[in-house]
Parts: C-alpha cells; structure tokens; sequence
C-alpha cells in the first residue's frame, strides 16, 4: 500500500506560495515578539552565569591577548556565544538588554533554521513546527537569558538540515557542509558534543534501510569526517589537552557528589520521561510554574508525528528525527544532578521535537480532510498553535518581580547598581562576583572599586578598605573588617518582601 507523501497529499499550502510566506513571516513577527519585548525589564536582574558570558564578552573587546576558544571561567563554557556577544557588545553597547537581546535574535534564528530543515517534508510539516518552536515557553524562556544554551536549537536544526541535505543528494560539497555544521555544535553547549554519536547511529541505520541510498553516501564519508575535524579542532584540541575543564561540567552533574543514585535516579529517570506532557523544570530560569515541556495535546500531536515518521523511517529525514530522540535524551537522563526534569540539558530534544509536532500537524490535516474542508482544517489548527503562543506569552511576562527576584540574582544587580559610583571593597566570592565585574568594570579597572571573597576559607591577607564596603550581609562585613564596622553598616537595598538584600557602611568606625 502507498504510504501519503506528506509533502504532496497533506499539504493544502502546496499550491499556495503566497500564503505560505504570509503564514512564516506571521510565525516569524510573533518569535521575534516573544523574545524582543519588554527585554529591558523581563526577566530582569543578571544571573552570574549570564554575567560570566558578558564579562568575557567584555574583556575580548578590550583586551587584545584574550582569544580563547574556551572560556576557563565559571566552570568551563565554549567561546562561540561569548564573541557574538561581543559583536553585539560592539555595535549596541555593553549592558544586560544587549546580553539577551543577542540571545533573543539567536531565538528568532533557530525558529527560522527549523523551518528550512522541515521544509523538505512539506510546508505544512515545516510551519507547524517553525509555529510550535516560536511559542514554546521553553524555547522563549531560554532565547531570553544570556547563556550559550540558546545556541544548541538553531545550531541543531542547522546539523540536522546539513545531514538531510547530504543524504538526499550526496556530493562532496554537501558531505562537507554536513561535517561543518556538525562541529560547529562542540563550540556550544554539551548536548550538541552528541551529534557525531547521531550521525554514526542514522548512517548504520540507513545502510540497514536504505542500501541504494548508503551506496551513494558511502564514498563520502571521508569528507564529512574531514570537515569535521578541520572545523572542530580547535574545541578537539581544548578536549584533549584540558580536559579538566572542559569535561568538568559534565563530569560533575553525571558522576560527582551532586549526582543522584538509587531511588533519586530513578525518580530523576521518571520525571525527565514525563517532563513531555506532565512534569516540568522547577527553576524559574528555564521555565515558568513548572509547566511541563510540551502539555498533554501537544505530546498527542507529537506522537501522531512519530507514528508518520516512523511509516516513513526509510527516508533520510524521517529516520534522522527518529533517531534523534534517543541520542538527545541522553543528557538530561544521566546528569542527576539538580532538579529534574532539567529544560537546559534538553535543548538537543529542540529540533527533533519541532519535526514531530510539524509532522503531527501535518498528519492531522490529513485525518481531518474527510470531514472538514482544507482551510477550515489548517485554520483551526493554527488557532491552537497561535493560542500555545499566547499562552507563553501571558505566563512570562505576568511573572511579578518577587517571582524572579532570587532566579535572576536581582540583589546582586542593587549591589552593583549602589556600589558603581563609590569607593572601597565589594564583599562577594568568586561566582557572584561576576555582576560586579561586568556592570561596575570602569569601577573595578580603574582601582576605585576591589572585590573580596568573605568566606573564611578565602585568602588572606584581605585588601585595605578606603571608602565603603558594601555586601550581601552584615555577617559578611564583620567577618572581613570587624564587629565595629559592621554595626555601622545600613541596609541599601531590599527584596520585594522588605527584607535587606545589600548592607554598607564605612570601612572605619
């Protein structure tokens, strides 16, 4: 029996350019409105790991001998996000909104990358998942913070499109395409390091169900391997020469001491498994009140795309989504440490499940012809998809600021803000420290300002104090200058709730 080809059968688009374009520049205006308004004041604050990327970003625009194509700092982070930060940096100044608005067009890029991987299927496959991906509160909560995660959608939609692209017409320009994008994912976030291991599974696969299609694509995996290599070297050789660093991260949510074991791993497997239609990530960074990744109808709607995938698992692109699932699930599976489910170690889930959706839709068009008539069929469909996109949007940005306060490291932001146009110490340790670095630099390089960690353990001897110290706590200020300095410290800022979040006071009684 002929199975439906989705790009012909299914597609009342087909035949209709025009409106296909109206309907990706619609999809396109409601991503970049998502990810573009009100970034000034939502979600507000600097997390320190936003602040980590804005400080290098800094310090590669004015500091000549700092090129790195690894970031030591923070815990290791690829350089990729950083220099595109600083481009940003450079043409619109250095502040938070520029930080995120680079994330947010990064956001708008991957909707847009998704888009031309699924065309191939057809246009209706391809706008249901483009649609899909600009309302996903889970892609707009992360196209809105200033961290490299935001890269890994539209750097995997960009890996899998190379693929596709060299599977259904093999050529050695295509074999190298495929390779180069494909190491373009080691300069970005650790699920993306797991393309190689999609692409050695998806050829064994098609050799398996595509012998004609493997005997053309053979000859020319020498390429793809090349251009792999060439392009991803120097990530290779920051992989093999520090490892300490570089698989630190990963190390540490997998195996170290936060790591889950026993009934944690279990209950961590669980709840990332059921993180499509019913759990959701705990963290106010990575997602809003805990909604799950996809909700009860979308997950239908993304079955129903697996099952025409997996009617047509002999195609290239239909076999690579499949094959995508497993690979991509891996991360968030087996880095137990924090909460799960954890949204950002499933960002490589983004594409394939932007395909499955796009392919759910595309299936309930077909189903839906023998009832209702065509328009009235996409229609409806698209009013789901544009009321998921609403949805986002009143969750995010109905946040209050006491919901956000803690995630977004708000009291660091007031300590920099009262600390930016005085003299004396900053009392932070090292991680924190990084707001003050980025938004009180002119302070900070110029001597006016000194950061110290207060912790016991930190090192000695501490700096001189001439001017105001100012910190998170008075305990902090005790514990570095004395009991008589801090009781002459006054609270300077306060959280939503009217508890003191910034102390100073004069470095001498």
């Amino acid at each position: 029996m002929r199975l439906p080809d989705l790009r012909r059968d299914l597609d009342p688009l087909s035949r209709r350019r025009g409106l296909e374009v109206l309907a990706l520049a619609a999809i396109v205006a409601a991503a970049s409105a998502l990810r573009l308004w009100a970034l000034d004041t939502q979600p507000g604050g600097l997390y320190p790991d936003e602040a980590a990327e804005a400080y290098d970003a800094h310090r590669l625009l004015h500091d000549p001998g700092f090129r790195p194509v690894f970031f030591q700092a923070d815990a290791g982070r690829e350089a990729l996000y950083g220099y595109l930060v600083a481009v940003a940096f450079r043409v619109g100044g250095e502040s938070t909104s520029v930080l995120r608005g680079t994330s947010a067009v990064l956001g708008v890029l991957a909707v847009v990358a998704l888009y031309l991987w699924l065309r191939r299927r057809g246009p209706a496959v391809a706008l249901g998942g483009a649609a899909w991906a600009a309302g996903s509160l889970w892609l707009v909560c992360i196209s809105r913070d200033g961290m490299r995660n935001v890269l890994v959608p539209v750097v995997g939609a960009l890996a899998l499109w190379g693929m596709s692209a060299w599977a259904e017409k093999p050529s050695r320009n295509r074999a190298l395409l495929a390779g180069a994008l494909m190491a373009v994912g080691l300069w970005t976030y650790q699920p993306l390091k797991l393309l190689p291991v999609l692409f050695v599974w998806w050829v064994l696969w098609l050799r398996w169900r595509d012998p004609r299609g493997w005997t053309a694509m053979r000859p020319l995996l020498g390429w793809v391997a090349l251009a792999y290599v060439v392009a991803g070297a120097p990530m290779l050789y920051t992989a093999a020469t520090d490892p300490g660093h570089y698989f630190g991260r990963a190390v540490a949510v997998t195996a170290g001491e936060q790591a889950a074991s026993g009934p944690g791993r279990v209950d961590h497997t669980i709840r990332t498994l059921l993180m499509f239609p019913l759990t959701g990530d705990p963290n106010p960074r990575h997602n809003v009140n805990g909604l799950p990744l996809l909700g009860v109808p979308l997950t239908a709607l993304a079955v129903a795309g697996g099952s025409a995938a997996w009617r047509r698992r002999n195609e290239p692109l239909d076999s690579l989504l499949l094959v995508s699932l497993p690979v991509f699930l891996v991360p968030p599976l087996v880095a137990t440490a924090d909460a799960a489910p954890h949204f950002l170690r499933s960002l490589g889930l983004a594409a394939p499940l932007a395909g499955l959706v796009g392919m759910g839709a595309a299936e309930t068009l077909r189903l839906a012809r023998g009832f209702i008539p065509a328009p009235s069929a996409v229609a409806g469909l698209a009013l789901v998809l544009a009321g998921l996109a609403g949805g986002t949007g009143a969750a995010y940005f109905s946040r209050p600021v006491g919901a956000r306060y803690d995630a977004y490291s708000f009291n660091l932001v007031q300590l920099a803000d009262t600390a930016s146009a005085a003299r004396g110490v900053v009392l932070l340790d090292d991680y924190r420290a990084s707001d003050v670095r980025f938004l009180d630099w002119k302070a900070i390089e110029s001597g006016r300002l000194v950061i110290t960690d207060p912790s016991p353990a930190a090192a000695h001897p501490r700096p001189r104090c001439r001017g105001t110290v100012f910190a998170l706590t008075r305990e902090d200020i005790g514990q570095v200058y004395g009991g008589a300095v801090a009781s002459g410290a006054t609270v300077v800022a306060r959280d939503p709730g009217g508890k003191a979040s910034v102390w100073s006071g004069p470095c001498q009684r």
